[in-house]
């Protein structure tokens, strides 16, 4: 199904966030794509952009050439895989489902700008990259801050700030048109024009583009667009510049689960040899591809800015902005029985027999849920007919919506007090609401499915509409509201922000210093709208609809100071303190409309050192550095626990609190011009990421019942203490070469190694009460599980044909994982080898652990997530 019709596609203009002129002025700057640093003034206006020798922070830059150059087909945010402490992986390898970590910090906690202005998700701060897939046509630079970053705003930057720098309306006057093709029937086309800046000071930029095919594994199908539009306007005195910005990226894609690496082994060679695109997640209904996790979503975004240069030394930076995103995430509701042998058991869907090629069977549970003969050895009898009224009478489709309008504004005043002195002070204020119902989107051969959750509506409702599990052409598309036609769940959130900022800068030739603080308060609230208001009981508590307006202050407060010793060499160091306000999550814990009892804001403290080297030709930087983060709360979900009846229950969450890490480590970044003709570059670092203490959890199931993990009890003591942070190699290098034979022929090879990858731990790994009183701490690994170290080498050329001044022809082409290694990118689970009986409740459960083979040392009992094998993309783009 097509996301927009032709007709459609042509109608739609529109793109980004916030002072896109401050990314035509880095552009502007721009003399070599190889370097790391962006030529701009210190910390200026809204997007607090680093400068070499200047901000004293860590930072690396990629530009556009080099993302236009070598991104190809990747996830976005894969463009910063060869900058230091950086992890990047595919995640399970859905069009923009890429993950990114910053110092073994996960993306929840890495503020991501774009021109200056935050776009972490209010309620959880996390960062979908598959709705912002189409920046990558229209970014000018993409800057990354490690650490605490030159930010003045009270953003959680723990382990650092991505800042994208897009396109501005006044470039240059020209288009483009691109056209790129890729592995698995990926397709790519985009035309992109600009007006240039007219007399009158008027100038106009757009774009658009449509991607499609699949991704690397199976059952991977997605389609996405992405419109631009860019109106600016500039006083002739250059007093006033007003930019006008739209943005948006409307996508659906299907998704896929980490199996266990023996499930890929059998789908593979059956004997060590996994099938790296083996996706269980996906089957044929009515001979169509179908998934039962397609995610769906469109956030168009729309800024203005306002530039007001007062006076030579004063200046005011304003920008206003809303954000309406609409959409979510599909799944699996009910179950089937399903007879083996004389045995009947209900059966979700991936418990559910499948194919030979090991596909789910849809088109038989169509046949269940209409009561016809099936694979599953049961007839559907029900007094309903085909209606599904509760979760073991058939399986229907459903999604989770997770919609928001979000509106913000956030202005900088600047003063110059002399030479040497500047002085900024500002505010920023954001008011987000987001919608969170679920809905039916596929019946799978039912009539409807019956409501019984909704305490307002007893005894329960009808459902017998489907909504489609694409997101609207229309940016403006109100958000699903009626209740008559929400499932499963139906709460709000809602989240008031308002805070003020101020900066004192000394700069001069030798010696460049900051100090800033920024205040935040923070008002969140819940909305459950199946509750009764002031009669439901939850957790022995009588709880209303609306919970009432939480405010938490935050607070941070750093400085750092460069000094250049000579043309040379430079050294810097910052130093900070962050009281970071937690999430939507903590306040409200359990999925619930009580308070967290123990609501605590999260603690970080920072301090870098930094030393670099400019040599002519050489351009080299080593970091060390240390992240101290405290009272972290943490929801785990999709677990599968034992409960004190010795029953299994599935989709299980944990509510974590109390937990510390340590982030320690040093880095290192470099290139080199050899000659005109070759291009050498470098990084590397070395981490130590672990928890420190031990941790406090509570768990429960989907549908929010404390599950006992031992008598009378939900909780338990997690013994966390120096344990390492999974998901994030703590220890990484990566050694480039760029070759220019002619002119115009660039050819270009990266390789990559990660070690010290560890992974993602399960609240059943580290329960204290599974370690017994014979248990002595090192006489095994009670750790978290490694993952197999690995490396990577990517090729890839360019060739740019001028034709004439004004018109070229780029030819390019990348191969990503050349040597087509097998390698581990994300472990979910946490089962160790080396193990003895006291480790394990019943000696059944020991020997069905000894008989589990293994893959690369670990057991094959775990589940991962494979890399990409080699794939490809070719692009031809002509410029006009």
């Amino acid at each position: 199904m097509k996301l927009i019709n032709k007709s459609m596609l042509t109608a739609i203009i529109t793109l980004s966030t916030a002072s896109v002129y401050y990314a035509q002025q880095v552009q502007d700057t721009v003399k070599d794509t190889r370097s790391k640093d962006i030529e701009q003034v210190v910390l200026t206006g809204v997007a607090d952009i680093a400068k070499d020798r200047k901000t004293p922070v860590a930072v690396s830059t990629i530009k556009e050439a080099q993302i236009i150059e070598r991104l190809g087909n990747q996830e976005f945010p894969e463009i910063l895989n060869t900058t230091p402490s950086v992890y990047v992986t595919k995640g399970g390898g859905g069009f923009g489902d890429g993950t990114i970590r910053i110092r073994g910090f996960e993306n929840a906690n890495i503020a991501v700008m774009i021109n200056g202005v935050p776009v972490n998700d209010m309620e959880g701060g996390t960062v979908y990259w598959s709705n912002w897939a189409g920046l990558s046509d229209v970014t000018s630079a993409m800057q990354v801050q490690r650490g605490l970053g030159a930010s003045k705003l009270a953003i959680a930057s723990v382990g650092g700030t991505i800042n994208i720098l897009t396109r501005s309306s006044d470039k240059k006057q020209g288009g483009n048109v691109t056209v790129g093709v890729g592995n698995d029937g990926y397709y790519k086309a985009s035309f992109a024009y600009n007006t240039g800046k007219s007399a009158k000071g008027w100038s106009t930029s757009f774009l658009l583009s449509r991607t499609a095919g699949s991704m690397y594994f199976d059952g991977s199908q997605f389609e996405g667009y992405n419109y631009y539009f860019a109106q600016g306007y500039q006083t002739k005195n250059g007093k006033h510049d007003f930019q006008f910005t739209m943005t948006g990226a409307p996508q659906w894609h299907n998704q896929n689960f980490a199996n266990t690496i023996a499930t890929d082994i059998k789908y593979g060679n059956g004997v060590d040899e996994p099938n790296r695109r083996y996706n269980s997640n996906w089957g044929y209904l009515n001979g169509k591809e179908f998934s039962q996790t397609t995610n769906y979503y469109s956030k168009p975004v729309i800024s203005f800015n306002w530039d007001w240069k007062i006076s030579e030394k004063s200046k005011l930076s304003t920008v206003g902005y809303a954000s309406f995103g609409r959409g979510g995430g599909t799944g699996i509701l009910g179950a089937i029985p399903v007879k083996n042998g004389t045995t009947t058991t209900s059966t979700g869907i991936n418990a559910l027999p499948k194919t030979a090629d090991g596909l789910l069977q849809w088109d038989e549970i169509v046949k269940w849920n209409q009561g016809q003969p099936n694979a599953f050895g049961t007839i559907r009898t029900n007094p309903n007919g085909n209606l599904v009224n509760n979760s073991s009478l058939g399986i229907i489709q459903r999604a989770n919506v997770n919609s928001h309008d979000w509106y913000g504004l956030l202005s900088t005043f600047n003063h110059k007090f002399n030479d040497s002195f500047n002085f900024s002070v500002g505010i920023d204020t954001r008011y987000y609401y987001g919608y969170h119902p679920a809905v039916a989107t596929n019946f799978l051969g039912a009539n409807g499915y019956f409501e019984k959750g909704n305490l307002n509506m007893q005894p329960g409702y009808l459902i017998n509409q489907t909504s489609s599990a694409t997101p609207s052409a229309n940016p403006f598309v109100k958000a699903i509201k009626d209740d008559s036609q929400i499932l499963g769940r139906n709460y709000n959130g809602e989240v008031l922000w308002y805070g003020g900022f101020g900066q004192l800068e000394y700069s001069t030739e030798k010696l460049s210093a900051f100090v800033s603080g920024a205040l935040s308060n923070q008002s969140y609230q819940r909305i459950d709208n199946w509750v009764i208001d002031g009669v439901t009981k939850q957790n022995d508590q009588i709880v209303n609809t609306k919970t009432g307006m939480k405010d938490l202050i935050g607070y941070n407060v750093k400085g750092g100071l460069n000094y250049n010793l000579d043309s040379n060499n430079n050294f810097f160091g910052n130093i900070g303190y962050i009281s970071k306000q937690p999430f939507l999550t903590a306040v409200y814990p359990n999925n619930k409309q009580t308070l967290n009892p123990n609501l605590t804001n999260e603690k970080i403290f920072s301090v870098e050192l930094g030393y670099g080297l400019r040599l002519g030709k050489l351009r080299a930087n080593v970091n060390v550095y240390s992240t101290n983060w405290k009272d972290r709360f943490q929801r785990k979900t999709g677990l599968t626990v034992t409960n004190s009846d010795n029953i299994q229950v599935l989709n299980a969450y944990a509510e974590i609190s109390g937990l510390q890490e340590i982030h320690k480590g040093i880095e290192f970044d470099a290139t080199y011009t050899v000659n005109k003709f070759l291009d050498l570059d470098a990084a590397a670092s070395l981490g130590n990421y672990k928890y420190k203490g031990n941790a406090a959890g509570s768990v429960y199931d989907d549908n929010n019942v404390p599950v006992n993990l031992k008598a009378g009890s939900n909780s338990t003591v997690l013994a966390l203490d120096n344990v390492k942070v999974g998901n994030s190699a703590q220890k990484n290098v990566s050694l480039g070469a760029t070759v220019k034979p002619l002119e115009g022929l660039r050819i270009f090879a990266n390789w990559r190694w990660y070690g010290d990858l560890y992974s993602n731990f399960s609240i059943n790994d580290f329960d204290s009460s599974l370690v017994t009183s014979t248990y002595t701490p090192g006489a095994i690994e009670k750790g978290a599980l490694k993952l197999p170290d690995y490396n990577l080498l990517d090729l890839g050329a360019n060739y740019t044909l001028n034709i004439s001044k004004k018109n070229s022809l780029t030819f390019g082409f990348n191969v990503y994982n050349v040597l087509d290694t097998t390698y581990i990118s994300e472990g979910t689970s946490n089962i160790l080898s080396g193990l003895t009986q006291k480790n394990f409740s019943t000696a059944a459960a020991y020997q069905a652990y000894l008989a589990t083979p293994e893959y690369k040392g670990i057991k094959q009992s775990n589940n991962v997530y494979f890399g990409f094998g080699r794939t490809w993309s070719g692009t031809v783009s002509f410029k006009f």
